[in-house]
């Protein structure tokens, strides 16, 4: 043995990381001019930076004595009373013993595998999906069941036959079920509830991890999985304003039954004690004045025009060579080769031609999708995306005719 050889823990070997957050670095690195249709992020137009900063001083309260001190571990209660107040009426209305405020939305999937993942268990997953999402799961050693996705989202009957292939029942069920990442579809009404009568009939948890739920392009929302299982225990909801505000801040909250909240605190404290003060109060303030309401409509408005934009361009420039879906709010749209396009060939090619995407395999722990790609368009103006899909459209000669 190396004398030097450190003692890894057996779950290093689990620990896989991100492909969209190291792309953050990578682009960071390029010195020429990008379209950027990789990262899920606001555009820095749509963070209200301004309100933020006005609200600031007086929000943090940075004249009292805690201002910059801990605070309590389920959050700070200033933004647990705004935050209920602002759901109330919504398809998210819940009760303060529910809530527990975490450090992003990222913090509830961690916090629910954690919970209820031991080494092996099976996970259901959507196919493709969010590659954060997966990626914790296998950071607590699930073995994971990939579920197609279509139009409806998750495919409920290839779902029942996976568990019966498998032959057991899965501990967790993980779904982004509203304009999904990566493919921007929306899971039915008709599905949903099926999803909630399985997860019942096995008892698996329904990890319900819904960023975008508010971003939709219409006022035509179908309820959440948190309202149409009144209370069921069985579903643990993880919510951002990452996606809504500024994922700066690093905000966000479960939603879970009361009899986890004592076991929530407790492994939230061997985390990281509590979530950031000061960006608690701000929020929290943000909420309080109204403004939330206000910024969300400038922004469905925005992400439409942008969505179509996009549109517009694949249609032009990829008419006949990809398919792709057409989502009704979020950021993102799933595109598809109907040529074998390897994307992450493809993606090399690009980012010298100055446009940057997310490869499809990056969305499935088995690398099922070589052939498709990810676009964030809600990053980019109407006038950036149709520059980054003429890229993208002389990216693709580019590598076939290499």
């Amino acid at each position: 043995m190396n004398p030097h050889a450190l003692p890894l823990a057996h779950r290093t070997g689990f620990l896989v990381g991100s492909v969209i957050d190291s792309s953050t670095a990578l682009l960071a690195e390029q010195e020429h001019d990008i379209v950027r249709f990789a990262m899920g992020s606001p555009a820095p137009e749509a963070i209200p930076t301004k309100i933020l900063a006005e609200l600031g001083e007086e929000a943090i309260g940075a004249d009292a004595p805690d201002a910059f001190d801990y605070a309590a571990t389920h959050g700070d209660p200033a933004l647990r009373s705004a935050l209920l107040s602002q759901l109330s009426g919504t398809s998210d209305a819940t009760s303060d013993d529910r809530l527990v405020i975490t450090s992003g939305g990222m913090q509830g999937l961690d916090l629910a595998y954690k919970l209820f993942v031991d080494p092996g268990d099976l996970v259901a997953v959507e196919s493709p999906t969010y590659t954060n999402g997966t990626a914790t799961a296998l950071s607590y050693e699930a073995a994971l069941l990939e579920v197609p996705v279509d139009e409806d989202g998750m495919q409920l009957d290839a779902l029942v036959d996976g568990v019966e292939q498998a032959g057991r029942r899965p501990k967790v069920i993980y779904t982004v079920p509203t304009f999904q990442n990566p493919s921007g579809v929306t899971m039915s009404l008709a599905r949903r509830r099926r999803l909630l009568d399985l997860a019942r009939e096995w008892g698996s948890v329904v990890l319900d991890d819904d960023p975008y739920g508010m971003l939709g392009f219409s006022d035509h929302g179908l309820p959440t999985l948190h309202e149409l299982a009144a209370g069921d225990p069985l579903v643990f909801s993880v919510r951002t304003f990452s996606k809504t505000v500024a994922p700066g801040l690093r905000v966000g909250w479960v939603d879970a039954d009361p009899s986890l909240r004592q076991l929530l605190i407790h492994a939230k404290q061997a985390m990281d004690t509590c979530t950031n003060l000061p960006a608690q109060r701000l929020l929290a303030a943000f909420l309080r004045e109204g403004y939330l309401d206000e910024h969300l409509r400038a922004q469905r408005s925005r992400y439409a025009a942008r969505k179509q934009a996009m549109h517009e361009a694949l249609t032009e420039h990829f008419a006949g060579r990809a398919h792709w879906t057409d989502p009704t709010g979020g950021f993102f749209l799933w595109l598809t080769f109907l040529d074998a396009i390897d994307t992450q060939e493809l993606f090399e090619v690009a980012l010298a031609q100055g446009v940057a995407f997310i490869p499809g395999n990056a969305f499935s722990p088995q690398g099922r999708f070589p052939h498709a790609l990810r676009l964030c368009f809600a990053s980019s103006t109407p006038e950036r995306i149709a520059q980054g899909v003429a890229r993208l459209h002389r990216a693709v000669d580019l590598l076939a005719a290499a």
